[in-house]
């Protein structure tokens, strides 16, 4: 007679059920573990044995036989060693072979019988829980696992208090889920001087969760002003928080069942390939894009990315998801983000204007920008060409509004967000990701605005996508001013932050041009007020 466990398996942040049963036969002496598994859960016989060795068990003189079934489905990771383990246990009867009923394990094994922390305990618990198990799983997993809510955890030290435990010699007290923590203090904004129109544009990505461009020459403060844009944002709701944990969770990103609310904010060096952007590699494991997930990814230097690990965010951008194809499977993870991106205008920096201007301009300029693909630009809905902060800039006192000011309207205006999409019963209340019908409901121009619009459509000068972008775009700005409508004021502000290509228009020279220098249109509707931020 089997003995079988319960574990599992993971596709992406999804953990699928998986039935361990071991039998013992006669036959060669051999431990054999079949079903589609890697070299790792291959391994675990080796760790099993010695963890056993380390309790002064030894293994019988028959052939054992650990199947993972199902069979078509494919098991990777370490997590396989307890689950093999205690089901070795109860076909040996060293435990009771109906104690692991009702229980789910995943764990690794030491040599000397500890079980180890393995990644992947929260989604593991969560669906246990779904399944109606309890879980088995290494003690510094339990404050992590507890986090699943109702379902029942042990979280044992070693191989040694679990026999103890089922043979009732010794109690298991449930573990409590770790601790809620906000994160590192984020970087104020006050800290910034001048630049008053990529501050401007940088309330508005954070308001609607747009994507957006930053260009200038070097220490124009591109970096500075992305590092800056988690203080503006709302900390986690508390489905955010599982959403992104689970992901965390499946990294093995989670000390001790620690959770925090703060945004992931994740800035991936420009070597970085397209699996570690979107993931995947031999063993499928998240990528950046996906450890952002309900946060911002932040691309400095963009154009010394690859070209095929920048266009590998397209899909992502669009979708909100990562499908990593494989030849046996196909994993999903979750990559909802807010780009922000910073580049130089050329490789020397400088551009081709200003001190310091390339000696190679425009040539220079348009190759190093040409390596930015029109599609991946498509999708940033603000750009935002940086001047060089000047000697005046840096003489000026501290900037009256800091993080904390703008973090409240921006604070208003996604509340207004989430309450919209709420009345209308829309599935995602940020404007970054309306659509359809929703988001013709919600963002309904007047005939100025909407003429406008279609002038710059008909000119050619935005795309389908670019019309949707900016039509989320003005909702946005018109959240900020609390006003119901959207008005052509929204939409030329909107259509100002659009970029048109890469490189810029026919002549390479001049700077990257407007849709109908609706840059000049919108600073002659501005309010006064505004106009003088915006200086």
């Amino acid at each position: 007679m089997a003995a079988r466990v319960v574990t599992v398996a993971f596709e992406g942040v999804e953990a699928r059920r998986v039935d361990v049963e071991v039998q013992l036969t006669t036959g060669q002496h051999a431990f054999v573990v079949v079903g589609l598994a890697d070299k790792a859960v291959a391994e675990s016989r080796e760790r099993v044995r010695g963890a056993f060795a380390g309790l002064g068990l030894s293994l019988p003189g028959k052939r054992i036989v650990a199947n993972l079934a199902p069979a078509d489905l494919p098991k990777e990771g370490a997590h396989f060693d307890l689950p093999i383990a205690l089901a070795v246990m109860a076909a040996l009867g060293v435990i009771p072979l109906d104690a692991l009923d009702g229980w789910a394990a995943m764990g690794e094994l030491s040599l000397d019988g500890r079980i180890v922390p393995a990644a992947g305990a929260l989604p593991a618990a969560m669906a246990a829980g779904a399944m109606d198990l309890g879980l088995i799983c290494p003690e510094a997993s339990g404050p992590e696992a507890a986090w699943a809510g109702g379902t029942r955890i042990l979280a044992p030290r070693s191989l040694v208090a679990l026999i103890n435990h089922f043979r009732g010699s010794q109690i298991l007290s449930a573990p409590t889920p770790g601790p809620i923590i906000e994160g590192e203090v984020p970087k104020d904004l006050r800290d910034v001087k001048g630049q008053e129109h990529a501050k401007r544009a940088l309330e508005i990505a954070a308001a609607g969760g747009h994507n957006l461009l930053f260009c200038g020459p070097p220490g124009s403060g591109k970096s500075m002003l992305a590092q800056r844009l988690p203080s503006l944002l709302p900390p986690l709701t508390s489905a955010e928080l599982l959403e992104t944990s689970m992901v965390h969770s499946v990294a093995g990103l989670i000390a001790r069942g620690t959770l925090t609310r703060a945004r992931p904010f994740r800035a991936p060096h420009h070597s970085a390939s397209m699996a570690a952007l979107t993931g995947g590699g031999h063993r499928a494991k998240p990528g950046e894009v996906s450890l952002a997930h309900n946060g911002v990814l932040f691309l400095d230097e963009l154009p010394e990315f690859g070209v095929q690990a920048l266009d590998s965010l397209r899909g992502p951008l669009e979708t909100g998801e990562v499908m990593v194809a494989r030849a046996n499977a196909h994993v999903r993870y979750p990559a909802k983000v807010q780009l922000v991106a910073a580049m130089n205008p050329c490789r020397c920096g400088h551009g081709g204007a200003g001190r310091g201007a390339c000696g190679k301009a425009p040539r220079c300029q348009k190759d190093y920008q040409g390596r930015i693909s029109g599609p991946l630009l498509d999708r940033i809905d603000l750009a935002v060409d940086m001047p060089a902060v000047t000697a005046a800039d840096l003489a000026l006192p501290p900037p009256v509004e800091g993080s904390a000011e703008v973090a409240a309207r921006v604070a208003r205006a996604r509340a207004l967000q989430v309450d919209r999409a709420e009345a209308l019963g829309a599935a995602d209340g940020l404007n970054s990701r309306a659509e359809g019908a929703f988001l013709e409901k919600i963002a309904g121009l007047d005939t100025a605005g909407r003429d406008l619009l279609s002038r710059a459509a008909e000119a050619g000068r935005i795309s389908a996508r670019g019309w949707t972008r900016v039509l989320r775009l003005s909702r946005t700005i018109a959240d900020l001013e609390g006003v119901d409508s959207v008005k052509r004021l929204h939409v030329a502000e909107a259509l100002a932050y659009r970029r048109t290509s890469a490189a810029g228009d026919e002549d390479v020279g001049s700077p990257p041009r407007r849709i109908e220098n609706t840059s000049r249109a919108f600073s002659d509707e501005v309010d006064p007020v505004r106009r003088q931020k915006m200086r």
